[in-house]
């Protein structure tokens, strides 16, 4: 306890804005943003609810102000989350903050007395000024899909972002946001309450910004969720190339089944990954 407020007290006088997450052993911890409690199961990666390379793999049950909002799986090496997963119960009614971006202060604990890394294991701010590649912080749990103006400001960390193309997310991405924000509103559980559960992960790319953050090659996001009204599961699934786009395109990024992403993600990244349960229709 001493040292984690010996970190906290050198990070202020630091000047860096950290958010008071946890670093775990397993996402038991923060299980209800997967649904039924399952994380996905990515082969060499993540099994069981922990990480197959604790050095490299960070499972972070995201808590602010005294309570969880999200969790991610952040990837020390990339300094990129591999995803984050939250519960989408209904975007509140507020306007989205201006708020500092904040940094996980556990995963760059001291490493000797009065002495506090570079945060050599994760992104800082810094990393995405004046760079050449015209990127800027992207959401994987973004705060239009938050419950509430607290869980919308907790998002702002950088474990929760990677370098996304200007473009790409202000255009077809934000499109794609507000899309499944719309299309998951008719989700309703046995409360008849809206809730789905959500998953937003990025795929490595072969480009670092400032020699240190990888900028994703890919983006990805799937939801699932019970339709009380139909009486079955519902899920989809989006995916699309982090590259610049003109408006005038008009970019769209079309919804497709978790059997299409599981087969992208076969090729592109890792094979046999598993997002939700099975009752999930992969069709």
């Amino acid at each position: 306890m001493k040292m984690r407020l010996f970190v906290f007290s050198a990070l202020l006088v630091l000047g860096f804005p950290f958010i008071i997450t946890e670093v775990v052993d397993s996402f038991n911890t923060c299980k209800d943003f997967f649904l039924e409690g399952q994380p996905p199961v990515i082969p060499g990666i993540m099994l069981n609810s922990v990480s197959l390379d604790q050095n490299r793999y960070k499972l972070i049950c995201q808590k602010y102000k005294e309570a969880y909002r999200f969790a991610t799986l952040y990837d020390t090496e990339n300094k990129i989350p591999v995803f984050s997963a939250y519960k989408y119960t209904g975007k509140g009614d507020f306007k989205r903050p201006r708020i500092k971006w904040m940094f996980e202060s556990e995963l760059d604990p001291p490493v000797a007395e009065m002495t506090v890394r570079t945060c050599a294991n994760q992104a800082i701010n810094e990393d995405y000024c004046n760079n050449t590649y015209n990127v800027n912080r992207g959401h994987l749990f973004p705060c239009c899909h938050a419950a509430d103006v607290i869980t919308a400001q907790s998002t702002f960390t950088l474990t929760n972002t990677v370098p996304q193309k200007k473009s790409f997310n202000e255009l077809s991405w934000s499109r794609m946001e507000y899309e499944t924000k719309n299309i998951m509103n008719t989700c309703k559980n046995n409360n008849n309450k809206v809730e789905a559960h959500v998953l937003t992960g990025a795929i490595p790319g072969n480009s670092k910004l400032k020699e240190k953050v990888n900028i994703p090659s890919y983006m990805w996001m799937a939801f699932c969720c019970y339709n009380r009204s139909e009486n079955k599961w519902v899920s989809q699934a989006y995916w699309a190339q982090n590259i610049e786009e003109e408006k005038s395109e008009n970019k769209i990024i079309h919804k497709d089944s978790l059997q299409k992403l599981k087969q992208f993600l076969d090729e592109t990244w890792v094979r046999n990954v598993q997002l939700f349960k099975e009752d999930c229709t992969y069709e």
